[in-house]
């Protein structure tokens, strides 16, 4: 059995690397995938005053559904599923058949719709998951944190597991990273306007995170063991309140993507995701601090032809105008790669042979950028 799981996240952490594009099914721009969490016999989720959570996901998700299709008709919307099933009678697999439908779309987007349990009966709030993991949430038995859905995480007291995970999740942020956490932001931020409380973006090691080969999210809508937010997410005006909050981020996503640039991700696991009422949208309007400039002559053993080491800045979905100001005093400084993802265009300083040449600037260029981080290039691509 565990050598059967390393052999599955060998190779999905193999497909992690394969070549991304935007999605163009029937002539729509985007697809989104909504997956209503749990489903069948074996995984109704939490049971609370006789209601299932695997009920209430699936009502969100296909308002959410019904509405992206109203509002956003240039958008392919997906449903993991449409009815009451289980895709196995093995937790590892249904997950992962749930990433298959989303990945066979070539989705660019993936909602997992939740609804949240605790002992503790007092608490209350929203919060939506990225792939990724801290110190306080390393333990799945953690008395708030998703205590009827520890099964969906990933057993990271197994050495061999935890290492293939944790190599994962250090390359996400070349790719989907930065987008989950804009999108897992942007939910919270609408649950907020709704007038919920929003518990903030947490990382976690979850399977069906992992599985998704695009920017993917996991939200939970609220706390099923707590009576008045019970009473709340199994109304008709709660569910449309919370489905109408996930449109919105939804738009606000898609929006932003065409029309902007994201700076590059952090890169360490512990860092903070968000606090809550954060505004999930860099300011444009924010003056750039002066930093120490990162050498501007490139090594002259160092060929940009060959494999070599660069500090990436800034990522946009279109090219960028390398003289901008938000470039700061790197302007004359700044190389164009192309990388995967939606926002392919790729802004780096500096040319190293090493990685660890790279790194020893990395913390003078966080001054000023304070999301950069190392990337291996070859040529012009993200190598």
């Amino acid at each position: 059995m565990r050598r059967s799981l390393i052999v599955l996240l060998t190779v999905l952490f193999a497909a992690f690397f394969s070549a991304v594009s935007m999605a163009q099914v029937n002539g729509h721009d985007y697809v989104v995938v909504i997956d209503a969490g749990h489903g069948g016999a074996n995984f109704p989720g939490a049971k609370y005053e006789g209601v299932f959570e695997k009920n209430i996901n699936l009502k969100v998700a296909k308002r959410v559904a019904s509405l992206l299709e109203e509002q956003m008709p240039s958008l392919t919307v997906i449903l993991t599923r449409t009815r009451e099933m289980q895709f196995s009678s093995i937790l590892t697999e249904d997950l992962q058949a749930r990433a298959d439908r989303a990945n066979k779309a070539q989705g660019d987007l993936f909602i997992s719709i939740h609804s949240n349990a605790s002992r503790d009966r007092g608490v209350t709030g929203t919060e939506t998951l990225v792939m990724g993991e801290t110190k306080l949430e390393q333990n799945v038995n953690e008395e708030v944190l998703f205590a009827n859905n520890k099964d969906e995480f990933f057993d990271m007291s197994n050495q061999k597991t935890a290492a293939v995970v944790r190599a994962y999740i250090q390359n996400l942020q070349y790719t989907y990273g930065e987008y989950s956490e804009m999108m897992a932001r942007l939910v919270q931020k609408e649950y907020v306007k709704i007038g919920r409380k929003s518990r903030g973006v947490r990382r976690q090691p979850l399977k069906v995170l992992y599985a998704t080969d695009m920017p993917s999210i996991l939200t939970e809508i609220g706390f099923m063991s707590n009576h008045a937010e019970l009473m709340y997410i199994t109304s008709e005006q709660g569910q449309s309140e919370i489905a109408r909050a996930i449109v919105n981020a939804i738009k606000n996503y898609f929006n932003y993507l065409k029309t902007s640039t994201l700076p590059a991700a952090q890169t360490s696991s512990d860092a903070p995701v968000v606090k809550n009422n954060q505004d999930p949208l860099p300011d444009k309007e924010e003056v750039v601090p002066v930093a120490e400039s990162v050498p501007t002559v490139k090594p002259k053993s160092v060929s940009l032809e060959s494999v070599h080491y660069e500090i990436q800045i800034m990522a946009s979905v279109a090219r960028v105008n390398m003289q901008k100001k938000d470039f700061a005093d790197y302007r004359n400084d700044v190389h164009e790669v192309i990388g995967k993802g939606d926002l392919k265009y790729k802004y780096c300083v500096g040319v190293y042979p090493t990685a660890k040449e790279a790194q020893k600037d990395l913390p003078k260029v966080r001054k000023t950028f304070s999301g950069a981080f190392v990337v291996r290039v070859k040529g012009d691509n993200i190598y």
